[in-house]
């Protein structure tokens, strides 16, 4: 019986009336004791730290566990995370594909990025908005959450698992960021999380994860941007061109919300051959996942998020036959944000 279940695929995520003890149960038919895991990310803190978490949750269940990421990691602070913390995790390039058995992706669907969408994953762990293609034998998707660290945590409790401080600080972080210090919306769950891990956390590293934030390099990008800002009601708005990394556009967009006469923050900038545009919201009625995709979604690519935070990534070559000139992406974003 056990076998039949683990070809079974789940079409919707578990309902929020399902007990810790029955999901537990279904991911271990998942896994064998012979099979090798390999855990898919688009590295940041909370992906890092929940793939950290299920890597200890499933390593007496299976031979081998391998975390890898699809992007590269630039921002100072990732790096100091990843050296701090000693994750280990390797780029897909240097994956061995044919030596993993079953596919697990966290804090991400396969839909959310490209270099997702060639593998049948047979775990998926999120708290992104529900995407219709996001089916796999185990789906835990709580679009509600503040941060997927914050469902790891919950179940290593479940298995009464006590996180190393390594794991704890990596987790404790991971609610940290993605909540914003709970300034973006979160439920009682992510504090209660946040809590319990605070009895495990090293602090004097998450001060100096905090304090690596800026390089002179990322400083003359916030010049730039400054130099270049626009402001439309209450948007403040800045196209940064090209990039060598679009984590930069995400730091920007962070710090344009400190100016007090910004509840909307919107940064884009050109990244490997598409459009990325990084939105942050402090209204009541505004919901930026909803704005990502009314402004890009029908252009094809990816567009959403949550209602204080989304992201919308659209091919070049999708968009140039809207544009009067197909170099002005600038006054192309601008018009559709003055349509909207």
């Amino acid at each position: 019986m056990a076998d039949i279940k683990t070809e079974m695929r789940m079409d919707q995520p578990f309902s929020k009336s399902t007990s810790y003890a029955e999901k537990l149960k279904c991911l271990e038919e998942v896994v064998r004791p012979r099979d090798t895991l390999g855990i898919l990310i688009d590295a940041d803190p909370d992906s890092m730290a929940s793939a950290l978490a299920l890597k200890r949750l499933l390593w007496r269940q299976v031979k081998h566990v391998f975390i890898y990421r699809i992007n590269r990691i630039k921002r100072s602070d990732n790096l100091a995370f990843i050296t701090l913390l000693k994750v280990e995790q390797q780029h897909i390039r240097y994956m061995k594909r044919s030596g993993i058995t079953k596919w697990a992706i966290v804090d991400a669907q396969p839909q959310h990025r490209e270099k997702f969408m060639g593998y049948q994953f047979d775990i998926i762990i999120d708290h992104h908005p529900v995407l219709p293609t996001s089916r796999a034998h185990f789906v835990d998707i709580r679009e509600n959450y503040g941060a997927t660290s914050t469902i790891m945590t919950e179940y290593l409790r479940a298995t009464k698992i006590k996180p190393s401080p390594r794991l704890a600080t990596a987790l404790f972080y991971g609610i940290k960021t993605d909540t914003a210090n709970f300034v973006r919306e979160c439920l009682p769950n992510d504090l209660n999380a946040f809590r319990y891990l605070h009895n495990f956390v090293n602090m004097n590293i998450i001060r100096k994860i905090e304090s690596s934030e800026i390089t002179r390099k990322t400083l003359s990008r916030f010049r730039l941007a400054i130099d270049r800002l626009t402001f439309l009601d209450d948007v403040a708005y800045v196209h940064m061109n090209k990039v060598d990394n679009a984590d930069i556009l995400v730091m920007i967009a962070d710090f344009l919300m400190k100016l007090a006469e910004a509840r909307w923050s919107m940064v884009s900038g050109v990244y490997e051959k598409k459009l990325v545009l990084i939105l942050r919201n402090a209204t009541f009625r505004g919901n930026a996942g909803n704005t990502a995709k009314k402004l890009f979604g029908h252009w094809g690519g990816s567009a959403g998020g949550h209602a204080g935070a989304a992201r919308a990534e659209v091919p070049l070559e999708a968009i140039s036959k809207e544009m009067k000139n197909r170099t002005d992406l600038r006054g192309f974003v601008l018009k559709n944000l003055k349509e909207l």
